[in-house]
């Protein structure tokens, strides 16, 4: 039996408009996508990475009540919530890429640490940071 954290979640604005910049920008492929009702449980995977999926998820019922919905989505549309990691080979070259595809960046790779990290934001407003794997 396989153990240990199989799912993380991330508030969304649209599902279907995160679907489209994780799976046609980063890469990432669909994993589940399933309703019950008017709920949708939306997950991806980084294709090298198959025992993760992220949770793309709507705030709102059966969780949440539309104020503390309203409310995540403005922290989430505000970058308040804490960034994710997204380890690259080569930061720049990812940088090049996903900048073509129309990610936009909120901070350019810079060297630091010993590795090029940059910054970029999904369509909801979730940071990421993309860091150059150390070689």
């Amino acid at each position: 039996m396989r153990q240990g954290i199989e799912v993380a979640g991330l508030y969304v604005r649209d599902q279907e408009e995160a679907r489209a910049f994780y799976v046609d920008k980063l890469g990432f492929r669909v994993h589940t996508d399933v309703r019950n009702g008017d709920y949708r449980w939306l997950t991806v995977q980084h294709p090298e990475q198959p025992t993760f999926q992220l949770g793309l998820l709507l705030p709102g019922p059966p969780t949440h009540d539309a104020a503390t919905a309203q409310a995540l989505q403005a922290a989430v549309a505000k970058g308040a919530m804490p960034p994710l990691v997204l380890a690259v080979e080569d930061c720049r070259a990812a940088h090049a890429r996903l900048r073509a595809l129309g990610v936009e960046f909120t901070q350019e790779p810079v060297e630091r640490y010993g590795t090029v990290d940059a910054g970029f934001r999904d369509p909801s407003g979730n940071g990421w940071k993309m860091v150059q794997a150390r070689g």
